[in-house]
C-alpha cells in the first residue's frame, strides 16, 4: 500500500497545474515551513481526513474504512479535546485528493490528514501550501516530504537506522547489502547505505538481483563469494516475505552462508505473514518492528470497538489523531503550525513514540525482534522516550 514502490514526481500534476510558483516549492524536502494556521482550542477542531474510498483497486474500500475506524477510535480516546472530523474520499486517485483537499480547506479544514499514496499525497500538499495548511499524509514515500507535507508511513530510513545501529552494537557490522534491482530495491540499498554512515558499521558491498526465481538462484553463488572475499559477518536483505526472502534465506544457507556466524538482517517485516515464521531460513535473523505491546493494545481496543482487526496501516490515522489532539489539548493557538508538529518530544502512537522531522519524515521507536523456535523474541525494546533512543 505505501508509495515507495512508486518514484515521486516533484511537479505540478495536470489536474493542479494552475498552482502558483509558491506553492510548486512548498513540498520541497530542503525544510518545512514554520507555518501553519491559528485555530481556536476552545472550540471543535475541523479535521479533514482523506482516504481511497471509491478506489478500483482492490483493499482500498477496507483501508479507507479502517483509517476513518481508527481516525473515530483516536478521537474517542481524547481528554478535553474536541475534533470536528470530516471525511473526504479520493478514489486513490491524485487530481480527486486535490481537488476535495482543496474543497475540504473550503469548508474549514484546518489539517489535513492523509492520503494514503504518494503521488496523491504530494498533490494535496501542493494543492493547499498556498492556504497555509499543514498535510499528515500516510505515505512512507520520503521524497515527497518537505514544505507543508509530512509523512506519517514507517520509513526504510527509520527501519534501517535502527537495525544498523543495533548490528553495529552488537559486533556485527560489516554488512553485505542484498537487494532486488526494482525501485523498492534500490530504495532500501540507498537506505542501510546512509544508516551505515552514521554509525560505526561497514558496507561491504552491494549485490543486485532481478525479480524472478531463476536471478535470485543465479545470485547465490555471488552472494557466498562476496561474504568470502570481504569478511563480512552481516547480511541486510532488502527482500519481502512475498518475495525473495523465503527463497534466498532457505538457499542462502544451503550454499554455506552460515546464519551462525553471518548475522542475517532485515529491512521488512519478516513476522507477516504469520506462516513466515515456520520457515527454518528465518530462525535467528533480526528485523524490526513497532512496540508489540502498544500495537496488541490497539489491536485489542479496534478489535472490541469494530469486531475486526484493523488494516496494517489503519493505525496510522490514530496516530495523526494522536499527534493533533496532544498538540490541540496544550491549549495554544499555533497548534497546527510546522514548529508545533515538529516538537522534539514526539507523540504517543499505536506502535510506540513517533515523532515529526524538520524535513517531513519521521521517526519511530521501534524494537529489534529474532525468530526462534518459529515465535518473534524481542532482543532489544522499543524505547519509550526520544532521549538516548539511540536515533
Amino acid at each position: 500500500m505505501f508509495a515507495v514502490f512508486k518514484p515521486a514526481r516533484k511537479v505540478a500534476l495536470a489536474a493542479i497545474s494552475v498552482v502558483s510558483a509558491v506553492a510548486l516549492s512548498a513540498c520541497n524536502p530542503t525544510g518545512i515551513s514554520s507555518g501553519g494556521p491559528t485555530i481556536n482550542t476552545s472550540k471543535p477542531v475541523p479535521v479533514a481526513l482523506l482516504v481511497p474510498r471509491g478506489s478500483a483497486q482492490s483493499g482500498d474500500a477496507a483501508l479507507a474504512q479502517s483509517l476513518e475506524n481508527a481516525a473515530r477510535l483516536a478521537i474517542a480516546d481524547l481528554t478535553n479535546v474536541q475534533i470536528d472530523l470530516r471525511v473526504y474520499d479520493t478514489a486513490g486517485n491524485a487530481g480527486t485528493a486535490a481537488t476535495v483537499a482543496t474543497q475540504a480547506v473550503n469548508e474549514g479544514a484546518r489539517i489535513i490528514l492523509g492520503p494514503v499514496y504518494g503521488e496523491a499525497a504530494n498533490a494535496v500538499g501542493l494543492a493547499v501550501a498556498n492556504r497555509n495548511i499543514n498535510v499528515l499524509s500516510f505515505s512512507n514515500n520520503a521524497t515527497i516530504a518537505g514544505g507543508n507535507l509530512f509523512i506519517l508511513g514507517h520509513t526504510f530510513n527509520n527501519t534501517a537506522d535502527r537495525l544498523a545501529n543495533f548490528a553495529s552494537r552488537q559486533g556485527k557490522g560489516n554488512m553485505l547489502v542484498v537487494h532486488s534491482s526494482d525501485v523498492a530495491g534500490q530504495v532500501g540499498r540507498n537506505a542501510i547505505q546512509q544508516a551505515a554512515g552514521k554509525t560505526a558499521a561497514t558496507i561491504t558491498g552491494t549485490v543486485a538481483y532481478d525479480l524472478s526465481q531463476q536471478s535470485v538462484i543465479d545470485t547465490v553463488p555471488t552472494i557466498r563469494a562476496q561474504i568470502d572475499s570481504t569478511g563480512s559477518n552481516a547480511l541486510f536483505l532488502t527482500s519481502t516475505t512475498a518475495g525473495a526472502l523465503p527463497l534466498l534465506t532457505q538457499l542462502l544457507p544451503e550454499a554455506g552462508v552460515d546464519p551462525a556466524t553471518t548475522q542475517y538482517i532485515g529491512l521488512t517485516r519478516w513476522d507477516i505473514p504469520a506462516q513466515t515464521l515456520a520457515l527454518p531460513g528465518v530462525q535467528g535473523g533480526w528485523f524490526a518492528l513497532p512496540d508489540p505491546i502498544m500495537a496488541q493494545r490497539f489491536r485489542s481496543r479496534y478489535e472490541g470497538a469494530y469486531g475486526g482487526g484493523p488494516h496494517p496501516i489503519g493505525g496510522l490515522a490514530y496516530d495523526g489523531i494522536a499527534a493533533i489532539g496532544a498538540l490541540v489539548g496544550a491549549g495554544k493557538s499555533d497548534a497546527l503550525t510546522g514548529a508545533a508538529l515538529t516538537q522534539g518530544a514526539g507523540f504517543q502512537g499505536v506502535g510506540g513514540i513517533f515523532r515529526l522531522r524538520s524535513d517531513g519524515t519521521n521517526e519511530r521507536g521501534l524494537a529489534v525482534a529474532t525468530i526462534q523456535d518459529k515465535q518473534v523474541v524481542i532482543i532489544d525494546p522499543a524505547p519509550t522516550s526520544f532521549t538516548g533512543a539511540g536515533f
